[in-house]
Protein backbone atom coordinates (compact mmCIF):
# COMPACT_ATOMS: atom_id res chain seq x y z
CA UNK A 1 0.00 0.00 0.00
CA UNK A 2 1.63 3.39 -0.92
CA UNK A 3 2.62 5.94 2.19
CA UNK A 4 -0.48 7.39 3.53
CA UNK A 5 0.35 10.35 6.41
CA UNK A 6 -2.34 11.36 8.77
CA UNK A 7 -2.86 15.19 10.34
CA UNK A 8 -5.26 16.19 12.88
CA UNK A 9 -6.27 19.87 12.67
CA UNK A 10 -8.42 21.29 15.78
CA UNK A 11 -8.50 24.90 17.30
CA UNK A 12 -9.56 24.29 21.01
CA UNK A 13 -10.25 26.65 23.82
CA UNK A 14 -8.24 26.16 27.61
CA UNK A 15 -11.21 23.37 28.65
CA UNK A 16 -10.22 21.72 25.04
CA UNK A 17 -13.45 22.67 23.38
CA UNK A 18 -14.11 22.47 19.26
CA UNK A 19 -17.64 23.96 19.55
CA UNK A 20 -20.73 25.67 21.94
CA UNK A 21 -23.01 23.49 23.49
CA UNK A 22 -24.82 23.75 19.90
CA UNK A 23 -22.06 22.20 18.13
CA UNK A 24 -21.20 25.50 16.08
CA UNK A 25 -18.08 26.92 16.21
CA UNK A 26 -17.71 30.37 18.52
CA UNK A 27 -16.65 33.54 18.04
CA UNK A 28 -14.26 33.16 20.09
CA UNK A 29 -12.48 30.16 18.10
CA UNK A 30 -12.62 32.25 14.97
CA UNK A 31 -8.84 33.41 14.21
CA UNK A 32 -7.35 34.72 10.78
CA UNK A 33 -4.14 33.64 11.30
CA UNK A 34 -4.85 29.69 12.83
CA UNK A 35 -7.92 29.89 9.48
CA UNK A 36 -4.95 30.80 7.17
CA UNK A 37 -2.39 27.69 8.51
CA UNK A 38 -5.59 25.11 8.32
CA UNK A 39 -5.96 25.92 4.47
CA UNK A 40 -2.17 25.80 3.78
CA UNK A 41 -2.84 21.91 5.68
CA UNK A 42 -5.66 21.29 3.72
CA UNK A 43 -4.04 22.77 0.23
CA UNK A 44 -1.60 20.43 1.28
CA UNK A 45 -3.80 17.43 1.48
CA UNK A 46 -4.96 14.50 -0.93
CA UNK A 47 -7.67 14.20 0.86
CA UNK A 48 -9.54 15.97 3.71
CA UNK A 49 -11.81 13.49 6.19
CA UNK A 50 -14.99 14.60 8.21
CA UNK A 51 -17.95 13.89 9.42
CA UNK A 52 -21.08 14.13 7.88
CA UNK A 53 -22.43 17.39 9.92
CA UNK A 54 -19.31 19.05 9.54
CA UNK A 55 -19.41 18.31 5.91
CA UNK A 56 -23.07 20.00 5.29
CA UNK A 57 -21.81 22.90 7.62
CA UNK A 58 -18.72 23.71 5.48
CA UNK A 59 -18.79 24.39 1.79
CA UNK A 60 -15.82 23.33 -0.38
CA UNK A 61 -15.16 26.35 -2.84
CA UNK A 62 -12.11 24.84 -3.75
CA UNK A 63 -13.53 21.63 -4.61
CA UNK A 64 -10.96 19.64 -2.55
CA UNK A 65 -11.26 16.17 -2.42
CA UNK A 66 -13.52 14.80 1.06
CA UNK A 67 -14.37 11.50 2.10
CA UNK A 68 -17.17 12.19 4.43
CA UNK A 69 -17.77 9.51 7.45
CA UNK A 70 -21.24 9.00 8.17
CA UNK A 71 -23.34 5.80 8.74
CA UNK A 72 -25.31 6.29 6.16
CA UNK A 73 -23.27 4.55 3.38
CA UNK A 74 -23.09 0.72 2.73
CA UNK A 75 -19.21 0.75 3.42
CA UNK A 76 -17.32 3.60 0.77
CA UNK A 77 -19.21 5.07 -1.86
CA UNK A 78 -18.15 7.87 -4.56
CA UNK A 79 -21.16 10.37 -4.68
CA UNK A 80 -21.17 13.89 -6.21
CA UNK A 81 -19.71 15.50 -3.59
CA UNK A 82 -17.13 13.09 -2.21
CA UNK A 83 -16.64 9.67 -1.10
CA UNK A 84 -19.01 8.74 2.16
CA UNK A 85 -17.60 5.91 4.57
CA UNK A 86 -18.65 4.08 7.13
CA UNK A 87 -15.91 2.84 9.07
CA UNK A 88 -18.76 0.10 10.90
CA UNK A 89 -18.47 -1.60 7.66
CA UNK A 90 -15.30 -0.63 5.90
CA UNK A 91 -11.51 -1.03 7.68
CA UNK A 92 -10.07 2.51 7.32
CA UNK A 93 -6.51 0.78 5.45
CA UNK A 94 -9.75 -0.32 2.73
CA UNK A 95 -11.21 2.69 2.16
CA UNK A 96 -8.36 4.80 2.09
CA UNK A 97 -6.49 2.10 -0.56
CA UNK A 98 -9.41 2.72 -2.95
CA UNK A 99 -9.68 6.97 -2.50
CA UNK A 100 -5.74 7.73 -2.67
CA UNK A 101 -4.22 4.60 -4.25
CA UNK A 102 -1.11 6.19 -4.91
CA UNK A 103 -1.08 7.51 -1.19
CA UNK A 104 -0.83 10.95 0.21
CA UNK A 105 -1.43 12.96 3.26
CA UNK A 106 -4.81 12.88 4.60
CA UNK A 107 -6.39 15.97 6.60
CA UNK A 108 -8.71 15.39 9.60
CA UNK A 109 -10.34 18.61 10.86
CA UNK A 110 -13.43 16.56 12.70
CA UNK A 111 -15.58 16.76 14.81
CA UNK A 112 -15.24 14.45 17.68
CA UNK A 113 -16.28 11.33 16.71
CA UNK A 114 -14.08 11.92 13.63
CA UNK A 115 -11.23 12.84 15.75
CA UNK A 116 -11.82 9.53 18.41
CA UNK A 117 -12.02 7.93 15.46
CA UNK A 118 -8.56 8.65 14.15
CA UNK A 119 -7.02 8.08 17.58
CA UNK A 120 -7.72 4.84 17.17
CA UNK A 121 -6.46 4.67 13.33
CA UNK A 122 -3.66 6.26 14.58
CA UNK A 123 -2.29 10.55 13.29
CA UNK A 124 1.00 10.73 12.39
CA UNK A 125 0.39 14.72 13.07
CA UNK A 126 -1.91 16.80 15.23
CA UNK A 127 -1.75 20.31 14.57
CA UNK A 128 -3.32 21.57 17.88
CA UNK A 129 -4.17 25.22 17.93
CA UNK A 130 -5.39 26.77 20.74
CA UNK A 131 -7.25 30.17 21.86
CA UNK A 132 -5.77 31.08 25.15
CA UNK A 133 -7.77 32.59 27.99
CA UNK A 134 -10.89 31.10 26.02
CA UNK A 135 -13.17 28.66 28.01
CA UNK A 136 -16.46 27.40 26.30
CA UNK A 137 -18.72 26.17 28.83
CA UNK A 138 -20.82 23.04 27.91
CA UNK A 139 -19.13 22.95 24.85
CA UNK A 140 -18.11 20.32 22.74
CA UNK A 141 -14.71 18.81 23.59
CA UNK A 142 -12.17 17.93 21.11
CA UNK A 143 -12.28 14.45 22.18
CA UNK A 144 -14.59 12.18 24.00
CA UNK A 145 -12.23 11.49 27.54
CA UNK A 146 -11.97 15.09 27.60
CA UNK A 147 -15.18 15.12 29.26
CA UNK A 148 -13.87 13.07 31.99
CA UNK A 149 -10.85 15.31 32.60
CA UNK A 150 -8.30 14.34 30.53
CA UNK A 151 -6.86 17.13 28.49
CA UNK A 152 -6.33 17.18 24.86
CA UNK A 153 -1.82 17.17 25.63
CA UNK A 154 -2.47 13.79 27.66
CA UNK A 155 -4.92 12.23 25.35
CA UNK A 156 -2.09 12.76 22.42
CA UNK A 157 0.95 11.62 24.81
CA UNK A 158 -0.75 8.40 25.75
CA UNK A 159 -1.31 8.16 22.03
CA UNK A 160 2.19 7.61 21.65
CA UNK A 161 2.37 11.32 20.30
CA UNK A 162 5.28 13.80 21.55
CA UNK A 163 4.16 17.73 21.44
CA UNK A 164 6.70 20.02 19.51
CA UNK A 165 7.90 23.55 20.45
CA UNK A 166 4.79 25.65 21.16
CA UNK A 167 4.59 28.83 18.68
CA UNK A 168 2.72 31.95 18.40
CA UNK A 169 0.14 32.06 15.43
CA UNK A 170 -1.61 35.24 16.45
CA UNK A 171 -0.08 36.92 19.42
CA UNK A 172 -2.88 39.69 20.07
CA UNK A 173 -5.03 36.48 21.25
CA UNK A 174 -3.00 34.64 21.93
CA UNK A 175 -3.22 31.61 19.61
CA UNK A 176 -0.98 29.24 20.24
CA UNK A 177 0.29 26.04 18.15
CA UNK A 178 1.52 23.06 19.29
CA UNK A 179 2.28 20.25 16.66
CA UNK A 180 2.03 16.75 18.08
CA UNK A 181 3.97 13.93 16.13
CA UNK A 182 4.03 10.31 16.64
CA UNK A 183 7.17 9.27 18.47
CA UNK A 184 10.06 7.21 16.46
CA UNK A 185 11.94 4.62 18.68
Amino acid sequence: MAAVEIHGYAIVSDDDRIADAEGRMPDVLRNEADWAYFQDGLDRSAVTVLGRLGHEANPNPRGRLRLVVSSSSAGLERRADGWWWNPQALAWRDAIRQVLPDGGQVAVPGGRRVFDLFLDISYDAFHLSRTEGARIPGGVALFSRCDSGASAETILSERGMEAGPRGVLDPSVPVSLVVWRRKTN
